[in-house]
């Protein structure tokens, strides 16, 4: 049967309003589901630990749920406030970075200093290494050194590896252990780690490990006695009258005007000086013993402790000796003191000055 162009019309007119309806259909269905969907939430673009070059321009906000970003330009207050954050802090003053080895950590939400250390010390083994943390204070503009009892909350904090001390160079190993270790504290603080280069570090701590090496000398000298031992209450009445304190080591101390250790004088004998035995104890002879490298101008410390020991040696009825027994003469004297005036000097030249707070951390 012949059909008309008429009923051609018809039937394309009818297929173009079924496609209609259907497409009008989709178009309210796909409208009421976006209106009854939450408006999605913003997320904080993640800080750097480096100012960008584009920070006074907008900048993009992601959107979770958008296929592509929103464009928003921030406040200047809010530009003055992120720069603060992003700029200042940088590493804390005590920070060496021959000796150190920093992992700078963004909390994206704050985070308190003494429970961060609680949290780190169940999750972290220095395996006997020196390991500090800092927050950076935001109303100080400075990094402080946080203590189980920090109560302060901070966005940035750091971590700082001692890379070197009298045990040798930290390993490889003991880095990457605890570099994976700081990145899965940080997954579970939400917080990011900035984890530095692992090569150069160790590079750096080999090197300065070599040189410690090098310097890293003590002087000891020994009063022993001649026929009968030394009675401790009159041992300790010499050692105070010199101004040496008797500390909880068990060795008596001579001190410099912020209290760090010049000298010790300890037992020779394998028992430690306490207050309660020293009325009763007798021993054989005491040894002054100086750190060359954790004392400044050590030729003047040096010649206060052989002034000590001849004097406990005439009060005691002693002798001077070295490790060998040997007497102290004025040429081993000589000797010792010229050594002593060299290895400071070349300290001081290497940039880690004798006695200096990096010497203490580093001879320890």
């Amino acid at each position: 049967m012949a059909i008309s162009e008429l009923q051609l019309g018809l039937v394309g007119a009818g297929a173009a309003v079924v496609v209609g309806i259907f497409a009008f259909n989709k178009w309210q269905e796909h409208r009421h589901r976006k209106a009854s969907e939450p408006a999605a939430p913003l997320v904080q673009e993640p800080m750097l630990s480096e100012l960008p070059a584009g920070l006074g321009e907008e900048r993009l906000e992601p959107v979770i749920g958008a296929e592509t970003p929103v464009r928003a330009a921030p406040s200047p207050q809010s530009v003055r406030e992120a720069s603060a954050r992003r700029v200042s802090p940088a590493v804390p003053a005590d920070v060496d970075d021959r000796a150190d080895w920093v992992v700078r950590i963004e909390a994206i939400e704050p985070v308190m200093g003494g429970r961060l250390l609680q949290t780190a010390a169940q999750h972290l083994d220095g395996g006997g290494r020196s390991l500090r943390w800092y927050g950076f204070s935001d109303m100080e503009n400075s990094w402080e050194l946080l203590t189980p009892h920090s109560g302060g909350s901070h966005h940035w904090v750091c971590a700082v590896l001692q890379l070197v001390d009298r045990r040798g160079a930290v390993t490889e190993s003991e880095l990457a252990h605890l570099a994976g270790t700081l990145q899965r504290l940080c997954d579970g603080l939400m917080a990011i780690p900035a984890l530095p280069a692992t090569a150069e570090a160790l590079g750096n701590a080999a090197a300065l490990d070599r040189f410690c090496a090098g310097v890293d000398i003590q002087i000891g000298v020994n009063v022993v006695a001649r026929d009968q031992g030394f009675p401790g209450a009159r041992l300790r009445s010499l050692a105070e009258g010199a101004g040496l304190e008797l500390a909880g080591d068990g060795s008596f101390h001579a001190r410099d005007e912020a209290g760090a250790s010049l000298f010790t004088l300890s037992n020779l004998e394998p028992i430690l000086f306490m207050p309660e035995n020293l009325r009763t104890l007798s021993t054989r002879g005491v040894t002054l013993m100086l750190d060359v490298p954790r004392v400044e101008g050590g030729v003047q410390v040096f010649e206060r402790m052989m002034g000590l020991a001849h004097k406990m040696a005439e009060g005691l009825n002693g002798a001077v000796v070295d490790d060998n027994r040997s007497p102290f003469g004025d040429k081993a004297v000589g000797l010792i003191r010229a050594q002593i005036g060299q290895f400071q000097q070349q300290m001081s030249d290497y940039g880690i000055p004798p006695g200096s707070p990096l010497a203490r951390r580093l001879f320890s």
